[in-house]
């Protein structure tokens, strides 16, 4: 007699689960092209050649009256997107969590930034202004898109997945990078093969990421499902709501000492990748192919890294494989300070040292996050992680260019950030999570 196979609720509801989890690794295949490929490679050179060509005879842009020198716009670009998205977060995810409704919110914002990075084809001539206004919008949208993404982990992975679910996410986002960036450097260094000018195989690359975005993000639109909200208010206005989601959070201090200790390591790490290419031309005198080599050995090399911590998270708990990341951190940037210049089998070595932390590193910090945010609080605390990655990465520069001023040397510069990743440590290594995961009102898990 032959058996039938009977579907419990339960076998039903971990297959709903995994395929909203499968939608939801695809937004970091869908969004992560334009962090590598348009804001770490092309744009800022491209952007800043575009100004210098309307520039007057000191060099000299004025948007809105305001003279700026050429070889700054993109810098002032980026900082004026960073303002926006710091302003726009708090107030989509407090609506997000009191509606409920985050994939619509989610989609305005995906698409609002694939739009204005498809629309760069158009970014020639001396049209800086348009640039610089598609950059704001690209960058502020991607940034709301990814805080909203980010509040879903709690929702569609149980304690115990979050941070293999996280890692995925990441793995997922890198690959992806990976493979357009490898098209974008054959177009582009390939570009009279193909018929075309550099300048239009830059713009071809630009806006081939904002094809790249919109078409994967139908992926997770299809998939994720918003959860009904049992508070149905409405935001308050502006800086009253970024406000009162400070003091929301002071009712949880364990969080906030966590958030503190990722704002000072995560300042770190995007200091690094910021400021390695400029390392690797300035100090040790390498070549534009040796440094894009480097950028894609990077993206790589994550993929293998977030899974690779995702697993070691599994056996040691995340907190202890995110402390474990910050000493690799930390020699690496040591080892960074003795290369020699005019090697560059020595700076692909460096890179891979970073590609095997980097993506590890932050999926852990997200993953770990989510357990510290109380129910029904997702989107809006999210948007203060989201505003501690990308709004508050300005101390780090900061002290790279101050070192430097001071002492002429790249090396200094580089080796002074080593202090992020040690005092991140101690502020990290000083919070009981468990306590601070059962203050939020959570379930502690068996690994942290």
């Amino acid at each position: 007699m032959g058996t039938d196979t009977v579907r419990t609720p339960q076998d039903d509801g971990a297959a709903d689960r995994r395929r909203e989890q499968r939608g939801w690794y695809f937004y970091d295949w869908a969004c992560s092209v334009y962090s590598t490929s348009v804001l770490t490679v092309f744009l800022g050179p491209y952007l800043t050649s575009v100004a210098e060509s309307a520039a007057d005879a000191d060099g000299y842009v004025h948007p809105l009256g305001i003279p700026v020198r050429a070889g700054s716009f993109f810098a002032y670009s980026v900082s004026l997107s960073v303002i926006v998205a710091v302003l726009v977060m708090p107030l989509v995810g407090a609506a997000a969590d009191r509606t409920g409704r985050k994939k619509p919110l989610l989609a305005i914002a995906a698409y609002t930034g694939a739009t204005a990075t498809a629309a760069m084809f158009f970014l020639d001539g001396d049209r800086y202004l348009l640039g610089g206004a598609l950059l704001v919008v690209a960058n502020a949208a991607q940034s709301v898109a990814m805080m909203l993404y980010n509040s879903y982990l709690p929702q569609i992975a149980p304690p115990e997945q979050r941070d293999a679910v996280s890692s995925r996410g990441w793995a997922f986002g890198y690959a992806a990078g990976s493979l357009v960036l490898v098209v974008n450097l054959v177009l582009y260094t390939g570009h009279e093969s193909f018929g075309i000018s550099e300048s239009t195989a830059v713009r071809v690359c630009l806006a081939s990421a904002g094809l790249w975005w919109g078409a994967f993000a139908l992926i997770p639109l299809r998939r994720l499902r918003d959860r009904g909200s049992a508070a149905r208010e409405a935001a308050l206005p502006g800086f009253r709501q970024l406000a009162a989601t400070v003091r929301d959070m002071r009712r949880h201090p364990l969080t906030l000492a966590f958030l503190l200790a990722y704002l000072v390591y995560n300042d770190g790490i995007q200091t690094v990748i910021s400021q390695a290419s400029l390392y690797g031309s300035e100090e040790l005198g390498l070549g534009q192919s040796t440094l894009i080599g480097a950028i894609l050995l990077v993206q790589v090399l994550a993929v293998a890294g977030a899974l690779t911590m995702g697993r070691l998270a599994r056996t040691y708990g995340a907190k202890r494989t995110i402390l474990g990341s910050l000493v690799a951190w930390t020699l690496t940037l040591a080892a960074g300070f003795f290369l020699p210049a005019g090697a560059p089998v020595w700076f692909f070595v460096l890179a891979a040292g970073i590609g095997l932390v980097l993506g590890g590193s932050q999926a852990l910090s997200r993953s770990l996050f989510s357990h510290l945010v109380p129910p029904g609080k997702e989107a809006e605390y999210f948007a203060a992680y989201e505003m501690s990655d990308r709004g508050m990465s300005w101390l780090g520069p900061l002290l790279f260019g101050l070192t430097y001023q001071l002492t002429g040397s790249y090396r200094d510069a580089i080796i002074s950030l080593v202090g992020f990743f040690v005092i991140g440590f101690v502020l990290l290594a000083r919070v009981p999570v468990g306590r601070a995961i059962r203050e939020a009102g959570n379930p502690v898990p068996d690994k942290i």
